[in-house]
C-alpha cells in the first residue's frame, strides 16, 4: 500500500470517528429534552446507556468474526456508518421511551463495528508505527463530541429545538458515509496466513493480557461516558449553569479532552505509555477531587471539567495501543478487547442516572473519580504482564 492510500484510508477512519463523536456528544445536552420527549425521568431515561451498550457488545463481537473474513471491509465500515447517519436522524422522532430504546440499540451495532473497525484497520495499516495515529483517531472522536454540543447550542440560541441538532449533526455525517463506502484499499490482516488452529491457540496464550486490557477500558470508557454525559444534567441540577451554558459546559469538556488528544499524538511518540497514564491518572483524579471539594462553585466547576477532559484524553487510545503491540492483533482479538469499552459504556453511566433520581447530582463525580483510581490499578496489572512477558521471552533466547 503506497503512502497516498494509507493518508486517504487514515483520513478515512478519522471521519467516520468525527461522526461518532457527533452521535455522543450530542446525548449529554439531549438527555432531559430526550426524557420530556419519552415522558420519562433522568434516572430512567438513562437506561438508553444500558440498552445502546448491549447492541454495541452485540455489534463489537461480531464486528470482529466480519472483518476476519471479509475482503471487503471498507464498504461494511460504510454500511455501518449509514445505519448510525439515520439513527441519528430518527432519534429524536422516538415518541415512546420502548421506541428509544430500539432506536439506541439499533445503533450500538454500527457503533461497535465502527469502534472496532477502525481501530484495527489503523493498527493492521501502520504495525509498529501506529501508537500516535491510534491517538489521532481518537482525537477525532472529542473533536466531534466537542462540535455536538457547540452545534446544539448554537441552534437553540438562532431559535432551533435540539431535534434540528440532531438533524444537522445527521446531515453533516451524509458525505462522510459516502467517503467510507467507497474508500478502496482496506488494509491486509496482519495475519492472513493464519490457519484457524493458530489463531485459537494464539488467543488461549493471550487471554490474560486480553482480559485485563477489557477491564481497562471498561473502567475508563465508564468514566469517560458517564462525566461526559452527566455533566449538563449535573449543573442544571446544582444550578450552577442555565440550560445553554451547560451544554457549553459539555462542549468544554470535550474541547478540552480533544486539545488533550492532540497533544497526546506527539507525547506517543516520545514517552512511554506508563509515563504517560501516570500523568493522565493523577491529573484526571486530581481535578475530580477539586470538584467535589469545592461543589458549589461554577468557576471551580469549570476548571475540573477542563482538567478532566485534558487529562482523560490518552487513555483509551495509549491502553488500547500499549495492550494491542504485546499480542497478535487480529479483529477478533481486537473486538473482544473493545468488549470491555462496550461493557463500561453500560454499566456506570446507567448507575449513575440511578444514583442521581435517588442520592442527588453530588453522586456523579464521586463515581467518576473511583472509576478511574480502578483505571489506574488495573494498568498498573497490564505493566506487570508487559515486564513478565518481556522477562519470559529474554530467558527463552538466553
Amino acid at each position: 500500500m503506497t503512502q497516498n492510500q494509507k493518508l486517504r484510508n487514515t483520513i478515512g477512519y478519522y471521519l467516520i470517528f468525527i461522526s461518532m463523536g457527533f452521535g455522543m456528544g450530542i446525548v449529554g445536552p439531549a438527555l432531559p429534552s430526550l426524557a420530556k420527549q419519552v415522558g420519562s425521568t433522568l434516572g430512567v431515561i438513562g437506561s438508553m446507556f444500558l440498552v445502546g451498550s448491549i447492541g454495541g457488545m452485540l455489534g463489537t463481537a461480531l464486528s470482529g468474526r466480519i472483518l476476519d473474513r471479509i475482503p471487503q471491509r471498507h464498504f461494511v465500515l460504510g454500511i455501518a456508518q449509514l445505519i448510525s447517519t439515520v439513527v441519528l436522524a430518527v432519534t429524536p422522532l422516538a415518541g415512546k421511551l420502548w421506541i428509544l430504546w430500539l432506536i439506541v440499540f439499533i445503533n450500538g451495532f454500527p457503533v461497535g463495528m465502527i469502534n472496532n473497525g477502525s481501530n484495527t484497520l489503523l493498527m493492521w495499516m501502520h504495525k509498529e508505527k501506529a501508537g500516535p495515529y491510534i491517538n489521532g483517531l481518537h482525537f477525532s472522536f472529542g473533536l466531534g463530541a466537542f462540535l455536538a454540543p457547540t452545534i446544539f447550542a448554537q441552534v437553540l440560541r438562532l431559535g432551533g429545538t435540539y431535534q434540528h441538532a440532531y438533524w444537522v449533526l445527521a446531515a453533516i455525517a451524509v458525505p462522510v458515509t459516502l467517503f467510507i463506502m467507497f474508500m478502496p484499499n482496506s488494509p491486509e490482516h496482519l495475519h492472513e496466513n493464519d490457519d484457524k488452529a493458530q489463531t485459537q491457540e494464539n488467543l488461549r496464550a493471550v487471554l490474560p493480557i486480553v482480559i485485563v486490557a477489557m477491564l481497562f477500558l471498561f473502567f475508563y470508557v465508564g468514566s469517560e461516558i458517564t462525566f461526559g454525559n452527566w455533566i449538563y444534567t449535573y449543573a442544571l441540577t446544582l444550578s450552577l449553569a442555565d440550560t445553554t451554558n451547560a451544554a457549553y459546559l459539555t462542549s468544554g469538556f470535550w474541547l478540552f479532552f480533544t486539545i488533550g488528544r492532540a497533544i497526546s499524538i506527539p507525547v506517543a511518540a516520545r514517552f512511554k505509555p506508563a509515563q504517560v497514564l501516570t500523568v493522565s491518572f493523577l491529573g484526571g483524579i486530581g481535578a475530580l477531587a477539586l470538584a467535589i471539594a469545592v461543589p458549589q462553585s461554577a468557576t471551580v466547576l469549570w476548571i475540573a471539567v477542563a482538567a478532566v477532559g485534558f487529562f482523560m484524553a490518552p487513555i483509551w487510545a495509549t491502553g488500547y495501543n500499549f495492550a494491542g503491540q504485546s499480542i497478535k492483533l487480529t479483529a477478533t482479538i481486537s473486538s473482544l478487547i473493545i468488549l470491555g469499552d462496550s461493557f463500561g459504556a453500560v454499566v456506570l453511566p446507567w448507575l449513575t442516572g440511578l444514583a442521581i433520581e435517588r442520592f442527588g447530582a453530588y453522586t456523579m463525580p464521586w463515581l467518576v473519580l473511583v472509576s478511574l483510581a480502578l483505571n489506574a490499578l488495573v494498568f498498573g496489572i497490564m505493566l506487570l504482564q508487559r515486564r513478565n512477558m518481556t522477562k519470559s521471552v529474554s530467558e527463552v533466547s538466553a
